[in-house]
Formats: C-alpha cells, sequence, structure tokens
C-alpha cells in the first residue's frame, strides 16, 4: 500500500523538496553552515539558501553541491540502465515495440 501512495503523491515539486532535505541533513552530519557549503561548492549563498528552501536549482549547481559533500558518485545511477531479474526479462524488454514515425 505504501508504494502505491508514493506513486500518487511523488510529483517533481516533492523530489525537489526530498533532495534538498537530503542535502540539508548531510550538510548538517558534517557540521557545515549554508555559507561555508555554498563556498565549497562555489555557488551563491542566496542560490544555496533558495536551494535549501524549495529545492530549486541548476543542474550544475545540484553537481556543484553534490562534489562538496562528496557524493557526486551518486549521480552515476540516475537514468542507468534497468538491472533485470532473469533473461525473459531482459529478452522481453529489448523486443518491445518501437515507436513508429508518422509520415
Amino acid at each position: 500500500m505504501d508504494a502505491m501512495i508514493d506513486i500518487l503523491t511523488d510529483t517533481p515539486q516533492s523530489k525537489l523538496i526530498q533532495i534538498a532535505e537530503r542535502v540539508k541533513q548531510r550538510r548538517l552530519a558534517l557540521r557545515l553552515t549554508q555559507a561555508a557549503l555554498a563556498i565549497r561548492a562555489d555557488i551563491p549563498l542566496p542560490t544555496y539558501r533558495v536551494f535549501e528552501k524549495s529545492g530549486k536549482i541548476s543542474l550544475m549547481g545540484l553537481l556543484k553541491i553534490g562534489m562538496a559533500l562528496n557524493c557526486l558518485v551518486d549521480f552515476d545511477h540516475l537514468f542507468s540502465e534497468p538491472e533485470y531479474n532473469s533473461l525473459d526479462e531482459m529478452l522481453n524488454a529489448r523486443t518491445s515495440p518501437k515507436r513508429k514515425l508518422k509520415k
């Protein structure tokens, strides 16, 4: 049931807030101020503050924050190839119908 609720409540905006909250928790665990993290990430402090409050930031800014928090490698899994549980599952995924171009 929880998975169903997640599907219904997951939105781009909610993901922004979740990511910003995780960044804030990591920052606090490292005992960094917002200003110190902004300096480490080489982004303006007001930009960082907006991010932590709303989750809004450029992709480059987010990558810089990831680098400053030593978690840039976490981005390697974004949009990665799917993992299959069986050979049949892999073959079915690879032979799925392709979109046809309209003429």
